[in-house]
């Protein structure tokens, strides 16, 4: 199949499917097809499916991040030794592990299209990473802590491993536990990227943005955390607004 054939057979399976959506028509034009694609695909529970749509989502996904381009981060320059700068898109980074700032519910984003690296990071792994994800929380029995992290497959994307981790919510002014619950998801990803070998580790701005934890303040909490703990993994920071590339290259000298 060609990439446009890919994508309208997953958005008519995807229809099909739901008996909600079984009404709506594909759209004619790629935007609205790829947009309708990711929606559907942000809105789908957690369930097997079978091996003909993952076979097509598969080539599809792989095809569109190769598209966008992958950047790989052995050929990253260091800001000091074993600490990297990189602006870009997280889901577009073949390195060890990235981390994705979820929600306490841990199986992704449900808004469809949301602008959020959660969702991002679903979307371009497939949907994989969602019942992956569920069946962790389903052994675990309860919300994940904040603070904590998990390890999953990254399926589609180019790196090797996904770990996902909750930060604190700002409401107001910032608070000490607040300051130790983001040091704690950098610890916790550093720990577990240690437990299983995983040489590098690339960090979003995690809490910023949708958590409200002031930039300038996570940047200096995830800068010291990692110099302290990050032992003998490299890490990049990953960031994508301009503002926050300014921050860090800064902290980092």
């Amino acid at each position: 199949m060609t990439q446009a054939e890919r994508r309208i057979f997953l958005i008519r399976f995807l229809l099909r499917e739901d008996p909600r959506y079984r009404d709506l028509e594909v759209p004619a034009g790629e935007a609205d097809q790829k947009r309708l694609l990711r929606a559907l695909m942000n809105v789908r529970p957690p369930r097997p499916v079978g091996a003909d749509f993952l076979a097509a989502q598969d080539a599809y996904l792989r095809e569109e991040t190769a598209r966008k381009g992958v950047t790989d981060a052995a050929g990253l320059t260091p800001a000091e030794p074993g600490i990297y700068l990189w602006q870009g898109d997280i889901t577009t980074l073949k390195c060890g592990a990235i981390v994705n700032a979820a929600n306490s519910g841990m199986t992704g984003c449900y808004v469809p299209c949301h602008g959020c690296i959660d969702n991002a990071i679903h979307t371009y792994a497939g949907v994989q990473l969602r019942l992956a994800c569920a069946e962790l929380m389903e052994q675990q029995g309860h919300e994940e802590p904040t603070g904590r992290a998990k390890l999953t497959p990254a399926f589609n994307l180019p790196c090797d491993f996904v770990l996902h981790t909750v930060g604190p919510i700002i409401y107001g002014e910032v608070t000490d536990r607040n300051r130790e619950l983001l040091a704690s998801c950098y610890r916790s990803c550093l720990a577990l990227a240690r437990e299983n070998d995983i040489g590098s580790v690339a960090f979003c701005c995690i809490s910023t943005g949708e958590f409200h934890f002031p930039n300038r303040l996570a940047a200096r909490i995830a800068v010291d955390t990692v110099r302290q703990y990050r032992g003998e993994t490299e890490v990049i920071f990953n960031v994508f607004k301009n503002t926050d590339h300014e921050i860090y290259r800064e902290l980092l000298g």
